[in-house]
């Protein structure tokens, strides 16, 4: 059993030194709970358990913390991948409640995965979901001085369980002061992919991430035989053909873990049950 998780990169708190090791922190506290939790739950519960955690903390741009849109609305997206099932499931700019995630997992049950808007919104309500606000003061005082569009902030997680089978869940409070309706790579199969044989989950650009369908791509190049690291290190070098800025983290059925990314600039963690890891 072996999880990883990312928090977007470091573009917001590039300037401080105390967020980022707030979010150091955090990711050290997310990713063990979330072990704890795969070892009696399947992957696909865990990627969900540990994006709500992330969704949960102001620190991350998804969920409560997310970044405000150039109309003042905060618009939200994401997805869910169960590799055995094949399903992929999302929201895209839901809006006025807390956790994403969650409405992207009950899709999973449903004959119509991908809902948008104002779609998204009235199946959440349907199933009882509470109306939420995400916005922090924070996000307010950066959207007054128009440094919201800075902003390139995904969370996500990857997990392979006790039997073998390997999940990914991706959420984002999308780039900051883009125009409404821009639609995120986070609940697409370019930013969240995962099948039998490998789950990659995305952060960064959206549309350099869609570009080159980094998710997808990784996962199908494992699927056809090339190791993980490869096939990360061969989908990165498109990526840079269009001077894209993005990061990804993957783990195959083997439970080969892997992350890299165009900029140094991503914060993830990794546990296998023995060694943690935080980087950067």
């Amino acid at each position: 059993m072996k999880v990883l998780i990312h928090g977007g990169f470091f573009s917001e708190s590039s300037q401080s030194d105390g967020i980022k090791t707030a979010k150091q922190e955090a990711m050290k506290r997310i990713i063990s709970l979330t072990h704890n939790y795969l070892c009696n739950h399947s992957a696909r519960e865990t990627v969900v358990y540990a994006v709500r955690l992330l969704e949960d903390d102001p620190l991350f741009n998804a969920g409560t913390g997310s970044q405000i849109q150039r109309d003042g609305v905060i618009r939200m997206s994401a997805s869910v991948m169960d590799g055995q099932s094949k399903k992929f499931s999302g929201v895209i700019n839901i809006e006025g409640l807390k956790n994403p995630i969650d409405v992207a997992a009950l899709l999973q049950n449903v004959e119509d995965r991908v809902l948008g808007a104002e779609g998204a919104n009235a199946f959440a309500t349907s199933k009882g979901i509470e109306k939420f606000s995400t916005e922090t003061p924070q996000r307010r005082k950066e959207f007054e001085e128009k440094m919201a569009s800075n902003g390139i902030g995904t969370v996500g997680c990857v997990a392979l369980d006790a039997n073998g089978n390997l999940a990914a869940a991706t959420s984002t409070g999308g780039k900051g002061f883009e125009i409404p309706g821009r639609i995120s790579d986070s609940a697409t199969v370019a930013g969240n992919f995962a099948n039998d044989n490998c789950a990659v989950s995305c952060t960064g650009v959206g549309e350099d991430i869609v570009s080159i369908a980094v998710a997808a791509k990784i996962v199908t190049r494992v699927t056809d035989g090339m190791n993980i690291q490869s096939a990360f290190n061969c989908t990165f070098s498109e990526l840079k053909g269009i001077d894209g800025f993005a990061g990804a983290i993957g783990i195959d059925k083997r439970g080969n873990m892997f992350w890299q990314e165009s900029h140094p600039k991503i914060v993830f963690a990794a546990f296998d049950g023995i060694n943690l890891t935080i980087f950067k």
